[in-house]
């Protein structure tokens, strides 16, 4: 690892809170996969890890590209963890459809 990479890679260590929102959004390339695991597995029992994902647990396979580091770094992640299942509609796509409808009336109010 390069020492600017170190740098940056170490200076996450001196946060209480790391979150990490939309976990899964894009997948990992490998040396990603293995930079993450290592930031989560320091971190373990000794400073917590927020997750936002729209992903099953099932399914971080597909983001980390590998079975074996994928259950290792779950272990870790769900080991002492409180997990939230959250459904229903997304907050972003409710104020995407207000604005949308303000919107319309806007664009129809001008058309008159």
């Amino acid at each position: 690892m390069r020492l600017g990479m170190l740098a940056q890679y170490r200076m996450y260590f001196k946060y209480d809170v790391i979150i990490v929102d939309e976990l899964g959004y894009i997948p990992f390339s490998k040396a990603g996969t293995e930079l993450l695991f290592q930031l989560f597995s320091n971190r373990y029992e000794r400073a917590s890890i927020i997750i936002t994902t729209n992903l099953e647990l099932v399914e971080w396979t597909n983001v980390f590209g590998d079975e074996k580091t994928t259950a290792a770094l779950l272990d870790r992640l769900t080991h002492r963890s409180h997990i939230l299942l959250l459904n229903g509609e997304s907050y972003r796509f409710r104020q995407s459809m207000k604005q949308s409808k303000n919107e319309d009336w806007w664009l129809g109010a001008r058309s008159v």
